[in-house]
């Protein structure tokens, strides 16, 4: 007998081609109508309501009602980790799309993975913050040191705001595209948060690209080199 919880059910619900492309969609950790994810992949409105159904059933996904409308999203932080993983292992040993987006390259470069930043810059400023010892692994967690909070509030962000949230302030999430760790948590929300508050860059509506201005990028790049 095997031990721990089954997986099957949960493998054939994210393993059908229309349910992943919905999930991989909402990524981006926004609210998306059924019309609107039908879209993404490619089936009737009907299809893709009896596929998030069975998404929201299962936990995978939540939904909220707003007058006639219903809209779609991740259920949490886990979710969102497990898919962008999936797509690391797909990466990894060669599951890729036969015609390429025309963004890809844009979303190797800085991406939303749910709620935080990810792709090269964000896999810089993760390892930047590990050589400037403002993250530190102990005990097989990862956590922000002090110096790691002054950091942060140097950047505006609050340090009461990084520990208010049922979550771990710190995570490392690996990255598909660059095959190392970037930071999600709390801390990584947060940085996210502030990076588009700066205006360094912006999130486009209909991508999970984050876009960087050249300045906003060279302001991104000096702060975290080192």
């Amino acid at each position: 007998m095997n031990d721990g919880p089954q997986i099957v059910g949960i493998a054939g619900l994210i393993g059908e081609r229309a349910r992943a492309e919905m999930l991989t969609a909402m990524l981006a950790d926004r609210a998306l109508t059924a019309r609107e994810l039908a879209e993404v992949a490619g089936v009737s409105k009907q299809t893709a309501s009896a596929h998030l159904a069975r998404l929201v059933e299962a936990g995978l996904i939540a939904v909220r009602a707003e007058g006639r409308h219903r809209y779609f999203r991740l259920a949490d932080a886990d979710v969102a980790q497990l898919l962008e993983a999936l797509m690391g292992v797909a990466f990894r040993t060669g599951a890729l799309r036969l015609r390429s987006s025309p963004r890809e390259p844009a979303l190797r470069k800085a991406r939303s993975c749910y709620d935080h930043l990810a792709g090269e810059l964000a896999v810089m400023i993760y390892e930047s913050l590990l050589r400037q010892r403002a993250l530190q692994w102990r005990d097989g967690s990862l956590e922000l040191t002090t110096a790691g909070y002054r950091r942060f509030q140097g950047l505006g962000i609050d340090a009461a705001d990084l520990s208010i949230k049922r979550r771990p302030v710190c995570r490392a999430c690996l990255d598909w595209s660059e095959r190392r760790h970037h930071l999600a948590g709390t801390a990584g929300t947060m940085l996210l948060r502030r990076i588009l508050e700066l205006g360094w860059a912006t999130r486009p509506r209909d991508s999970r690209v984050i876009r960087f201005s050249a300045a906003g990028e060279r302001s991104l790049r000096a702060c975290f080199s080192g």
